[in-house]
């Protein structure tokens, strides 16, 4: 009996020495490799993953990555205080001249990047800088010392807090000389204002907020090479007749509008003055009728828009209290003139009591990523409402009285889901109903806007969608439940999620707590409170007993009442908070990193 112990002991040493043989072995193979080769490698792998990755493996790859010329994309998003700390003092700092890509998505990175400002004009080499969810204090220095990057030719930026001068932000970055690409998004409420003396060099252009139509010569007449533009939503505040100055864009192909409070009478004075050489236009338009009116549309394209190619139109509105009348006019759009364009369309739309609303929207080939899917079926009325081909849409919107019974369409590839308030919520197991329509497990963000989607139903949810990362929650989180037996639920073993907001004010300290438990991969967390709750909340932060065991570390308290944040700030100085964690408020948000 010992004997054959001591064989199968001896049997397990062999095969211990064996493994650690062959990991050497491997290890080897490896670090023989050609510096070539293993740069080739390298990029293939995020900067971030390859420092923490190879830097302390030993001095060769510590020197590969110190004494390379190659350029460096740094992007950093999700990470705690300390690991960007170590990150940004041993390879940002020392290899800003090889920079080339900088993508900052957190509002404490930039203070220490760029402090003092004028530290951008060592990125000698950048051409790609993103600044989302940044705050404003330090921008307009940043902006000017940018015109001195001889190399810089795509800017994303977003703002967190409120811009007063809108046109001082413009015309900062219209001026920056070699910018050929830029993304804006901020929150204001003045025009942009009018200057003859400053063209940009931008060809294309999102502006990925609420922009003034009151503006929008004013905005081309400060961009004659642009290309490309869209607008996330053009809206008119004053709604008083203005005559528009015609603009020559000869460069100006594509255009994709969001319309918000304007008519088509608006939209056409636009087209008739600015849009004779455009190739593609996207438009979203809702409520007034004449956007149906294909008659007009047809008149409006051979007179104005002759060289267009893609004509993709989703509007949404009103049905009335007669459908029929409804599909007459939308049958217009089978006339020989959409035919031989090849444009083609679809169309949803639910009534009840007589009248409800319908979505009329371009089909194959221009389908967009995103897709709203309200339908409640009329199937003698409504013919060919099965489409083909959605497998482009990445983000599904789903809502409607009767909308999973009567959907019969599949979408493989959707990784985003929004609920919104009018779905209907049945009896049904809500991951059975929704795996009619999409892949659960594909879900990587999950939007819900419904007042009515419990917290139960969300952690029955979670146990469907192991790869959910990002949750926005635009309801009372705890509504009426019992707080007791939603502690008894583990979900540890299926939630991954990382990221999770909360649009609406309301947390106590037993509520934070429950959350974590929850989420408990949790890193990035915002949400609303009352200034009692903040109140409370405060000396709970300073204890900092909790976060030891969870790996959160970035918190955002939104809604804050503008008059309670100089009491905050003496409330947070008197626990010592900044012991602890950077602090900083921008606009009515509290933001804490660690």
């Amino acid at each position: 009996m010992n004997r054959i112990k001591r064989r199968q002991n001896d049997n397990i040493v062999h095969q211990n020495k064996k493994q650690i043989t062959d990991i050497n072995r491997k290890k080897s193979i490896f670090e023989n490799l050609a510096n070539e080769i293993i740069y080739e490698i390298f990029e293939y792998i995020d900067t971030y993953d390859v420092y923490y990755i190879f830097f302390n493996l030993n001095k060769r790859f510590e020197n590969l990555f110190l004494n390379s010329n190659l350029p460096l994309q740094i992007n950093i998003s999700t990470i705690s205080k300390s690991k960007f700390e170590d990150y940004h003092q041993n390879i940002i700092i020392p290899n800003r001249h090889r920079i080339d890509i900088l993508r900052l998505s957190n509002p404490f990175t930039v203070d220490i990047i760029f402090s003092p400002p004028r530290i951008i004009l060592k990125f000698i080499q950048l051409k790609t800088l993103v600044l989302d969810n940044i705050d404003a204090k330090y921008l307009k220095n940043i902006l000017n010392h940018s015109i001195h990057l001889s190399k810089l030719h795509s800017l994303t930026i977003h703002l967190i807090d409120f811009i007063k001068n809108s046109t001082d932000f413009y015309l900062q970055i219209f001026r920056l000389p070699k910018l050929k690409y830029c993304k804006i998004k901020l929150s204001t409420m003045d025009d942009l204002a009018l200057s003859t003396n400053i063209f940009s060099s931008i060809e294309h252009l999102v502006i990925n907020t609420c922009f003034p139509y009151e503006s929008f010569h004013n905005l081309l007449s400060y961009l004659p090479q642009l290309r490309y533009l869209s607008i996330d939503v053009i809206y008119d505040c004053y709604h008083k007749p203005i005559d528009f100055s015609p603009i020559v864009l000869k460069s100006l192909k594509y255009i994709s509008l969001k319309l918000s409070s304007m008519n088509f009478n608006q939209f056409e004075q636009i087209v008739k003055n600015f849009f004779h050489y455009i190739e593609v236009l996207h438009i979203t338009s809702s409520n007034d009728s004449e956007f149906l009116n294909a008659k007009r549309w047809e008149k409006l394209i051979l007179s104005s828009m002759s060289n267009l190619r893609i004509f993709d139109i989703n509007h949404s509105g009103l049905v009335g209290n007669n459908s029929s009348i409804y599909h007459d006019v939308i049958n217009e759009f089978n006339s020989s003139f959409w035919i031989l364009k090849q444009w083609f369309f679809k169309h949803q739309h639910s009534w009840e009591k007589g009248s409800d609303s319908g979505i009329f929207y371009s089909t194959n080939p221009y389908r967009r990523k995103d897709y709203k899917l309200y339908c409640q079926i009329n199937k003698e009325i409504c013919l060919n409402i099965q489409e083909n081909n959605l497998n482009l849409v990445k983000h599904l919107l789903i809502g409607g009285k009767q909308i999973i019974n009567n959907s019969i369409n599949y979408f493989i590839n959707v990784n985003e889901l929004t609920i919104k308030d009018d779905f209907k919520i049945s009896h049904h197991s809500i991951s059975t109903i929704l795996n009619q329509i999409i892949s659960l497990k594909q879900l990587i963000k999950l939007n819900i806007t419904h007042s009515n989607f419990s917290i139960e139903q969300l952690m029955k949810l979670l146990h469907f969608t192991p790869n959910l990362h990002t949750i926005k929650y635009f309801s009372i989180f705890f509504n009426g439940i019992d707080l007791t037996s939603i502690k008894k639920i583990d979900l540890s073993t299926k939630n991954q999620v990382k990221k999770l907001e909360i649009y609406h004010e309301g947390c106590t300290i037993e509520e934070f707590q429950i959350i974590l438990n929850i989420f408990p991969q949790l890193e990035y967390f915002k949400i609303g409170m009352s200034q009692n709750e903040i109140e409370q909340f405060i000396p709970f932060l300073a204890s900092k007993t909790y976060f030891k065991t969870h790996p959160l570390f970035f918190l955002c308290i939104s809604q804050l009442r503008k008059r309670f944040i100089p009491e905050l700030n003496r409330l947070i100085k008197s626990k010592n908070l900044h012991d602890n964690y950077l602090i900083k408020i921008v606009y009515c948000d509290l933001y804490l990193w660690w």
